[in-house]
């Protein structure tokens, strides 16, 4: 299937909710984050407006369920520079390209590291419990522990599928079983084919120059 042409997506990020240690202890904190994505691809974020760049992404009460250590949450992205060195880190250890691993984090959780979805997946890579445990026995809602995971998961899915990204990406998606079942095809499901060329817009963005 040809990757369908879509609009830009907004050059906005969420990182992270920056909790103050005593809400945490206390009552949900309000949280507020500005944040864009540079035309090179680089993350900007900050808890401050007073850079007229940046968009207001988080205004909105962030309840803390997980415990609180030296004033952030557990595994909390204080700044894009760690985000950035987590991508590396994971794109070194796995050969996954690294604008790879940000494309699926800007479609999977919009760099949000405290994302759950509906169905269970977490993080910023949003893996399922299973998959998660495939590749991982770390904390999900961790950032590095996430995007390790990530990153294997995606290694394995370029290794089963011989580097084909729609299949590979079909599968992040909609699990290699799928894509298997449909005939080593991008399967029949509507969240599936909106997701693959969604992601590639965002690998080919990353890839772009600047």
């Amino acid at each position: 299937m040809s990757a369908r042409h879509l609009p830009p997506w907004p050059k906005v990020v969420i990182l992270a909710a920056l909790v103050a240690a005593g809400a945490a202890h206390t009552r949900p904190a309000v949280a507020q984050i500005f944040g864009t994505v540079g035309a090179d691809g680089a993350i900007v974020l900050s808890n401050s407006a007073g850079n007229p760049a940046l968009r207001l992404i988080v205004a909105a009460n962030v309840a803390v369920e997980r415990r609180v250590k030296n004033g952030n949450a557990t595994g909390a992205l204080t700044d894009s520079s760690q985000l950035s060195a987590i991508i590396s880190e994971a794109s070194q250890t796995s050969q996954v390209p690294p604008e790879l691993l940000k494309a699926v984090i800007a479609v999977e959780s919009r760099y949000n590291p405290n994302a759950v979805s509906r169905k269970g997946a977490r993080g910023l890579m949003q893996l399922m419990p299973d998959t998660a445990r495939r590749f991982s026995a770390g904390d999900m809602l961790d950032p590095r522990e996430n995007v390790l995971a990530g990153a294997q998961y995606l290694r394995f899915l370029l290794d089963m599928f011989k580097g084909d990204l729609e299949l590979v990406l079909a599968a992040y998606n909609a699990g290699e079983h799928a894509v298997i079942r449909a005939g080593f095809r991008i399967p029949a499901f509507a969240e599936t084919q909106s997701y693959v060329p969604a992601v590639l817009a965002q690998y080919r963005r990353f890839l772009a120059p600047a």
